[in-house]
């Protein structure tokens, strides 16, 4: 057994690094940050200097790489390193970068031929960094996104495929979904990171064999959630409900369920989505970060009146120190704390989205974005104290006067809506559409009635 877990050292710490290195990159952008953005930009150039000649990054030498009948970190060491390179290349537009992650994926591609090779084949059914590997898909997704390729989309099913028929224990896999008698049972962020391979597998493919199992999925994410939006697991979820009082979660699973709900917003544009987004943000995490320090609660429930290690104040597991503040957790996993670095900016960066008929302010608060819609350049300041307030004003400045929509979600909750401009309302947004003058602004408020929630 010794053995087993030292495996995990040799793609544990790449997790640590890239994971934080992914949120300095998001952060330096949106923040305009020039020192932070030179410093993500000296760390990209040292990575992109060990790429090998056939397109090789990741953390393996030449006598282990894709040579695995175990635990390993190949996948899922690229996915978090690759997630940050494709960033700073959306902000940059810096070429070289971009042809580095092609080389890089397509060399992933070559080795892990679709359909004649098992990139998921373990000989032992516990293999969490194997399995967190489904996530490339991530990084796919967004190459099919920015490339046109659909030979990224079609890996992403494939992915799915081979993860689902191993011999594995994780609950996302396809045939387990199908089984409503089971119960989510598994290491939680995983189970919460793999509702998006799976969104994108049926989304990419519109296979209802995996609308089934993805209705399903949700089904059971929902049985496992707090009141907080909380997603049971601290660490593994062993079919328990949420509950506020005795449901623990781990902040890893906080960020990668709202990663997955703001993923099946951008699908579908359901404002459901949007709101568990919220709710995970505002309520869980929020609440498992402390209100004036550097620290953030690696585990917690919703309602916590003692946080010294154990849950609940227990001391009977010297093990458990994972029920407190720290900036590190350093006695466990150095996972939570760089994905609590990560979870505010992969909310920011998706606040504004676009349809066809123009630009649409998805998840609400103080913000400001720029877009090119067709000819035209629009910025929009959004200036509110939401959700402290529920009064938002919009300043819209366009380069071109005309025609075209600006979407405003109404959220859940809303019981009625009040604006300084007319409107219509269109599943389940405010639909604001005009002939926009060069500068204009408008205002709104949401009127709400607080409800229990257990």
């Amino acid at each position: 057994v010794a053995g087993e877990w030292q495996v995990q050292f040799l793609w544990w710490n790449s997790e640590t690094q890239r994971n934080w290195f992914d949120g300095l990159v998001l952060s330096a952008i949106l923040a305009k940050d020039t020192p932070m953005t030179r410093k993500a930009e000296s760390i990209i150039r040292r990575l992109l200097a060990t790429q090998d000649a056939d397109g090789y990054i990741g953390i393996y030498d030449k006598d282990m790489r894709y040579n695995f009948e175990d635990e390993n970190g190949e996948l899922w060491a690229k996915a978090t390193l690759y997630r940050a390179l494709l960033a700073w290349y959306e902000y940059s537009k810096d070429k070289t970068v971009m042809e580095a992650i092609v080389k890089a994926t397509d060399n992933v591609m070559q080795h892990y031929p679709v359909d004649a090779s098992h990139p998921f084949y373990s000989m032992n059914p516990n293999a969490g960094g194997l399995t967190h590997g489904l996530v490339f898909t991530d990084v796919l997704e967004r190459l099919y996104f920015l490339t046109g390729q659909k030979k990224y989309l079609d890996y992403c099913i494939f992915l799915y495929k081979d993860f689902s028929e191993q011999a594995l224990n994780e609950d996302a896999q396809y045939k387990k979904l199908l089984d409503t008698s089971l119960a989510l049972m598994g290491h939680g962020v995983h189970t919460y990171e793999h509702l998006r391979p799976l969104a994108v597998a049926y989304y990419g493919s519109g296979n209802p064999d995996y609308e089934s199992a993805l209705n399903c999925f949700l089904k059971k994410i929902e049985a496992a959630t707090t009141p907080s939006g909380g997603l049971a697991g601290d660490e593994f979820i062993g079919g328990r409900k949420g509950d506020a009082r005795e449901t623990g979660y781990e902040f890893c699973s906080l960020h990668e369920g709202m990663a997955s709900w703001i993923s099946l917003l951008e699908k579908t544009g359901e404002t459901g989505y949007a709101a568990k987004a919220e709710r995970i943000l505002f309520n869980a995490a929020m609440g498992a970060t402390h209100p004036s320090e550097s620290s953030i609660c690696y585990l917690k429930t919703d309602n916590a009146f003692i946080l010294s290690g154990g849950k609940h104040g227990d001391t009977t597991d010297k093990h458990q120190t994972r029920y407190r503040y720290s900036p590190v957790h350093k006695e466990a996993a150095v996972c939570c704390v760089p994905n609590a670095g990560r979870i505010l900016p992969y909310f920011v960066q998706s606040m504004w989205m676009k349809d066809k008929d123009g630009l649409v302010a998805t998840l609400l608060g103080p913000c400001e974005v720029s877009a090119q819609l067709g000819y035209r350049k629009i910025t929009i300041k959004e200036e509110t104290n939401y959700p402290f307030e529920d009064n938002i004003r919009y300043t819209v400045a366009t380069d071109v006067a005309g025609e075209f929509s600006i979407k405003v979600i109404k959220p859940v909750w809303a019981k009625g809506v009040k604006a300084s401009i007319s409107f219509t309302e269109e599943n389940g947004y405010l639909v604001f559409r005009k002939m926009w003058n060069l500068n204009a602004a408008f205002e709104l408020s949401f009127e709400r009635e607080t409800t229990m929630q257990r």
